[in-house]
C-alpha cells in the first residue's frame, strides 16, 4: 500500500502537468527496486496521439535512467473516483513490471483503490514476464 509520502509525490508531479486541452492533470511516482522515486506527469500535445500520461512519463524516465526493477506505482487524477490507467499505459506497465506489483490508484480525495498490474492488463501482449 502507498505512503501518504507516495501519494503526496504523485499528487505534487500532477501540478507539472501540461494540459490545456482536457484540463485534466495527472501525475505519477513510480519506486525503483533501489527506493528511488521517479515522478511524471502528463503532457498533452495539439496532435493528441503525440499526448503522453503521466504514468509513462515516469515509467521512461526511471528506464532512461538504467532501471528495469520496480517495486510501486501511485496515480493521482483530479477525477471523483481513483483514476484508471489508460491502454496504453497498461500495457507499458506489463511491459516493465511484474504482474503482481501493486499499483495505487488516487482520487482528488485521496480514496485508494490498489490493484496488481495483472488485475489492470490480465492478458497483456509481452512475454517478458
Amino acid at each position: 500500500m502507498a505512503t501518504t509520502e507516495l501519494i503526496d509525490q504523485a499528487i505534487a508531479a500532477s501540478q507539472y502537468a501540461h494540459v490545456p486541452y482536457s484540463h485534466f492533470p495527472i501525475g505519477a511516482a513510480l519506486v525503483t527496486k533501489a527506493g528511488e522515486v521517479y515522478t511524471g506527469c502528463n503532457i498533452e500535445n495539439a496532435s493528441f496521439g503525440l499526448t503522453n500520461c503521466g504514468e509513462r512519463t515516469a515509467i521512461f524516465k526511471a528506464v532512461s535512467e538504467g532501471h528495469k526493477e520496480f517495486s510501486e506505482l501511485v496515480v493521482y487524477g483530479t477525477s471523483e473516483q481513483p483514476i484508471s490507467p489508460c491502454g496504453a499505459c497498461r500495457q507499458v506497465m506489463a511491459e516493465f513490471f511484474k504482474k503482481d506489483m501493486p499499483v495505487t490508484l488516487v482520487s482528488r480525495n485521496k480514496t485508494t483503490v490498489v490493484m496488481t498490474v495483472g488485475e489492470l492488463l490480465p492478458y497483456s501482449f509481452t512475454d517478458l514476464n
